[in-house]
């Protein structure tokens, strides 16, 4: 597994996001299917950013791997915020306008549809969520 480490910012996610996206892009990944990565991979650190450490700030742990074999691609975010469980919500109901939705939810409904697998748990005061793709 790679590991980076990024402080909780808004101004600093690509940094989280773009040397995923190369590892998968030297794996000859399909373009659509990083352009969904990339997207599941930016709300879930914005919503880290935006929430997880209010009013202070802190870190985004990453790791992350690609089995060549099985072609599948493997990432753990860990974060020592406030502990919140993305996947306990409710996934918002897409078929409604969206002047009748609920505000929030639509990131990690994204996530979930976008990702074969993803996981969360609390382990030693922190966030963690491991994501599985299948490439």
């Amino acid at each position: 597994m790679k590991h980076i480490v990024i402080p909780a910012d808004k101004k600093v996610i690509a940094k989280g996001i773009e040397p995923i996206i190369a590892l998968l892009e030297d794996h000859d990944a399909d373009f659509k299917l990083l352009n969904k990565i990339e997207l599941a991979l930016d709300e879930l650190y914005t919503n880290i950013a935006s929430y997880a450490y209010e009013p202070g700030t802190g870190d985004i742990e990453i790791d992350y791997d690609f089995d060549e074999e099985t072609r599948l691609l493997t990432i753990i975010i860990a974060d020592s915020g406030k502990a919140f469980d993305p996947l306990a919500k409710e996934d918002p109901n897409i078929a409604l306008p969206a002047e009748s939705r609920q505000i929030g939810g639509l990131g990690i409904f994204i996530v979930k549809n976008v990702m074969d697998e993803t996981t969360y748990c609390r382990v030693d005061n922190k966030n963690i969520l491991t994501l599985k793709k299948k490439i």
